[in-house]
């Protein structure tokens, strides 16, 4: 609440003594304050005056984030923070319901929330202003709002409301959510989908959100409910990441949690405009025919006449969107064109408004020029790669083709390699040197791949090993084997990383002695330890960083 609408603030910026909360505690005299600030859905130009204000003069910026550490709500507000400022990163203990505390997920909550609030009454007790960020509006299914439970009662609290996902999703699609005497409802795609159905089949308009695993749940009470075709999905509205698609055309796979299944008002259906009386509609057209929502367009969009296009070469990482950086879901969401080997292709979300160009995996230089060719025409095109562009990928081969468009940037954006993603899941193997090689001999002759094996043996490098095996192409496998035995100890840790971020992922751990090249094929990435690698008892495998 605002200092002008709660009649029991007093001069110094206190409360009088209050019982909210159930402890009979009052508010302290002379204390911090406390905000908590809706961001809005995205945009950081959706973002209020006020709360812009009220980040740019916080002493502490508080904000959640899940496990990897990267928070939405503060790269929206980034823009309007300032250098000093001290940072709360509120780090969830889990993001699915499966934990061993005692308590179960919601005890496991609450005792992070319990945490959280002791420590920001510190800064609050020292008299500092506390601003809580919150995506969309700080009390509409924000975290927020639990930490607003255990600190309003105790210290001058004002809460900024923000624009919700809701809204910003209506906007996107460019349809009203209700008109006149219409009921909206809103739901939690975690309800039982028996409920979900009942209520969508009962209301005029609504939107389901946390979606991620509950979506194929919701997407089936929509149909169920006889709703799916009129529903919408939209993800990450306002931002460069948007997407907007008929929910019922949605891959399962590709839903993140910020998202939301929409289902407009029925009015907007059924509308049907008359022509301008300028405009008459020419002959056969159809008047009810709709209309595209905003954030959508036709295939191949170019840039604004005269605007030269580009080739971003694009790492997908090894995996899914977990493994996607910032900068290349930008340049993903960005391009008019996709190009690339078609299993890294169907990796992105589809996205109506683009074009997708699927290849074989051996016509590297055509993909290439290809994907220049577009850009040349003013295209924005993106050519996806798996891992990094720049290891065994795309990025030399889009690099020697440009020569021949001096006209077109080129740009490459980096991505995690396999070789990063399975050591991480083993450990730390790349604690140290390492190199990294390609048994592959479609490009290079056996010949040198030996010579260079038996040179990183003799070295004592780590080595991470791509293309390690294929259908046609079985024995080098175990000649790797034995030249690096004849520099290796037999106990050498060796990692097979298989699938490494994908449903059948497997790390094994093994020795140099004991490694059966039967175990792999092109899915994997081995690792090879050197001597100074060591299996923990954890299991974990490190190659220390002092060579002795």
């Amino acid at each position: 609440m605002s200092d002008a609408e709660n009649p029991a603030m007093t001069e110094t910026g206190g409360q009088a003594p209050a019982t909210a909360g159930g402890d009979g505690a009052g508010v302290a005299v002379g204390a911090g304050r406390l905000y908590g600030v809706g961001l809005g859905p995205g945009d950081p130009e959706l973002v209020t005056v006020k709360a812009a204000r009220l980040i740019g003069v916080a002493d502490v910026i508080a904000y959640h984030a899940a496990r990897h550490g990267r928070s939405i709500a503060r790269s929206i507000a980034l823009p309007y923070m300032r250098e000093g400022q001290v940072e709360e990163l509120l780090l969830y203990p889990l993001t699915t319901e499966t934990t061993d505390h005692p308590g179960g997920y919601q005890g496991a909550l609450d005792d992070f929330y319990v945490e959280c609030a002791a420590r920001l009454a510190t800064h609050l007790d020292a008299g500092r202003t506390v601003v809580v960020l919150g995506e969309g509006d700080p009390l509409f299914y924000g975290s927020y709002m639990h930490l607003h439970k255990r600190l309003a009662h105790r210290y001058p609290t004002e809460v900024v409301p923000g624009v919700t996902s809701v809204s910003g999703a209506a906007a996107v699609l460019g349809r009203p959510l209700v008109e006149r005497d219409e009921v909206l409802t809103v739901l939690p795609g975690t309800l039982p989908a028996e409920v979900l159905s009942e209520r969508l089949a009962a209301t005029d308009s609504a939107a389901v959100l946390k979606l991620g695993r509950t979506f194929e749940k919701v997407r089936d009470a929509f149909a169920q409910a006889g709703r799916l075709d009129d529903a919408w999905y939209v993800e990450r509205a306002t931002t460069g990441a948007e997407r907007v698609a008929p929910l019922k055309d949605v891959d399962p796979d590709t839903v993140p949690y910020f998202s939301l299944a929409l289902l407009a008002s029925p009015a907007e259906r059924t509308f049907v405009p008359e022509p301008l009386a300028s405009e008459p509609l020419a002959s056969g057209s159809v008047a009810s025919e709709p209309v595209a929502p905003l954030g959508q367009s036709s295939h191949g969009d170019r840039l604004p006449t005269g605007t030269p296009g580009e080739v971003a070469v694009v790492g997908l990482g090894p995996a899914g969107r977990p493994w996607l950086t910032p900068e290349a879901q930008e340049a993903l969401a960005a391009a008019t064109d996709l190009v690339g080997y078609g299993p890294y292709v169907d990796r992105v979300a589809q996205n109506p408004r683009q074009e997708r160009h699927r290849t074989d995996n051996r016509v590297e230089a055509e993909r290439a020029r290809h994907a220049l060719e577009l850009a040349r025409e003013g295209r924005r095109v993106a050519v996806v790669s798996s891992g990094d562009p720049g290891v065994f990928a795309m990025a030399s081969a889009v690099l020697e083709v440009a020569a021949d468009f001096p006209d077109v940037p080129v740009r490459v954006v980096p991505g995690l390699t396999a070789a990063q993603a399975v050591a991480s899941r083993a450990g730390a193997p790349l604690g140290h040197d390492y190199c990294v090689l390609s048994l592959s001999d479609l490009l290079k002759p056996w010949e040198v791949i030996a010579e260079r094996i038996s040179a990183a043996a003799r070295a004592d490098l780590v080595l991470a090993i791509y293309n390690p095996a294929s259908r046609s192409r079985t024995w080098q496998l175990a000649a790797t084997r034995d030249l690096l035995l004849e520099h290796r100890d037999p106990a050498t840790p060796v990692i097979i990383g298989r699938n490494v971020g994908g449903a059948a992922e497997s790390i094994i751990v093994t020795t140099l002695g004991d490694f059966d090249p039967t175990q792999v094929d092109m899915r994997c990435l081995l690792i090879i330890g050197s001597s100074t690698t060591r299996v923990a008892p954890s299991g974990q495998v490190y190659t220390p960083r002092r060579y002795p």
